[in-house]
C-alpha cells in the first residue's frame, strides 16, 4: 500500500493511493497515519479494504508529511561508502546515531525556507524507515518484522549550524522545514529488498546525487537491530538511514542552496519530492 496525508497544514486527512494513482479517503477507517495505525494488525486490516469502495478524492490539494505523529526522528550519519570517502572519513565501525527535532517535519512539496542566519543550506536524499511495532533488543533476523514501511526523506542540513557551534549535529538539522517526508509511506510488503533502491537528488535540473542503497555501510536490518540495543523503538518512529555521495558540502568548491533553487529528490518505488527554496521573510 501507498499511504499518504493530504490537506492544509494541521488539518491533513489520511489517504491511500490506489493502483490507478487515485487518492482514496481513509478518514472513515483510521484517524491518521501514525503509530496507532501502523501495527501489523492495522495494516493487515487496511490491506483487506477494497480501494474502489473508498471515497475518491478528486482534488487532494497539498500533500502533507506521510506521518502524522513521529515520537522520535532518528538518523544515521556517514552510512554510505562513497559519501564517507568524499569527506576523507574512514567507514565507521558502528552506526553513528543522531536526531532531528520532530518540529522540522514538513510535506514533501512544501517550500523550504532558509532560516535566519543560514549560509550553507544542503540537501541529503535518504531512505526513511518507519517503525510499526515496539522493538527493543531485537536480532537482525527479526528486525524487519518491526518495520511498517519506508518513505523518502530530505535530511536538510545547515552546515555552519551543524559543525561550527559545538555539541550535537541536531542544531544544523532541525529548523522548520528541514524534514520533508513522503509523498507516500510505502508498506514494507511492497519493498522486497530495501538494499536495492536507486536514489537521487537534482537541483535546478542538475543531478547532484545518484546512488543506490546497496552502497550502505549498515543496512536496514542492522540499523534497526543496533538501535534497539540502546533504546526502545516505538510505533511511528522514523529513522533516516544516511545519504549517498554528492551533497553540496562535498562538491569542490562546495555548492549550497539559495533562494529560487528547486530541489527534486526521489527513491525508486517510494516517490519524488519537490521543494522550492525561499528566503526567510
Amino acid at each position: 500500500m501507498k499511504l499518504l496525508r493530504y490537506g492544509p497544514v494541521g488539518a491533513e486527512r489520511p489517504g491511500l493511493l490506489d493502483a490507478g494513482g487515485q487518492v482514496r479517503d481513509l478518514s472513515g477507517e483510521i484517524a491518521d497515519i501514525d503509530g496507532t495505525t501502523l501495527s501489523p494488525e492495522s495494516l493487515e486490516r487496511l490491506r483487506g479494504l477494497d480501494p474502489a469502495a473508498l471515497p475518491a478524492v478528486r482534488d487532494p490539494g497539498r500533500i502533507g508529511a506521510c506521518l502524522g505523529h513521529v515520537p522520535n526522528f532518528l538518523c544515521i550519519g556517514l552510512n554510505y561508502t562513497r559519501h564517507a570517502a568524499e569527506f576523507g572519513a574512514p567507514p565507521p565501525d558502528e552506526p553513528i546515531i543522531f536526531n532531528k527535532s520532530t518540529s522540522c517535519i514538513s510535506g514533501p512539496h512544501d517550500p523550504l525556507v532558509i532560516p535566519p542566519g543560514a549560509r550553507k543550506l544542503d540537501w541529503e536524499v535518504e531512505l526513511g524507515i518507519v517503525i510499526g511495532s515496539h522493538a527493543y533488543n531485537v536480532s537482525e533476523e527479526d528486525a524487519l518484522a518491526h518495520v511498517a514501511g519506508y518513505c523518502v526523506v530530505n535530511d536538510v542540513s545547515e552546515r555552519d549550524f551543524q559543525l561550527k557551534h559545538g555539541g550535537h549535529w541536531v542544531k544544523g538539522k532541525s529548523a522548520p522545514g528541514f524534514g520533508p517526508l513522503g509523498p507516500w509511506l510505502v508498506t514494507a510488503d511492497e519493498v522486497p529488498d530495501p538494499q536495492k533502491l536507486a536514489l537521487s537528488t537534482k537541483v535546478n535540473g542538475e543531478t547532484m546525487q545518484s546512488s543506490n542503497t546497496d552502497d550502505m555501510i549498515f543496512g536496514v536490518a542492522r540499523i534497526v537491530s543496533y538501535m534497539s540495543r540502546f533504546m526502545a523503538l516505538l510505533p511511528g518512529d522514523l529513522i533516516a538511514t544516511g545519504t549517498p555521495e554528492g551533497v553540496g558540502m562535498g562538491h569542490r568548491p562546495p555548492r549550497f542552496l539559495k533562494p529560487g533553487d528547486r530541489i527534486e529528490i526521489a527513491i525508486e518505488g517510494l516517490g519524488t519530492q519537490h521543494q522550492a527554496v525561499e528566503a526567510a521573510s
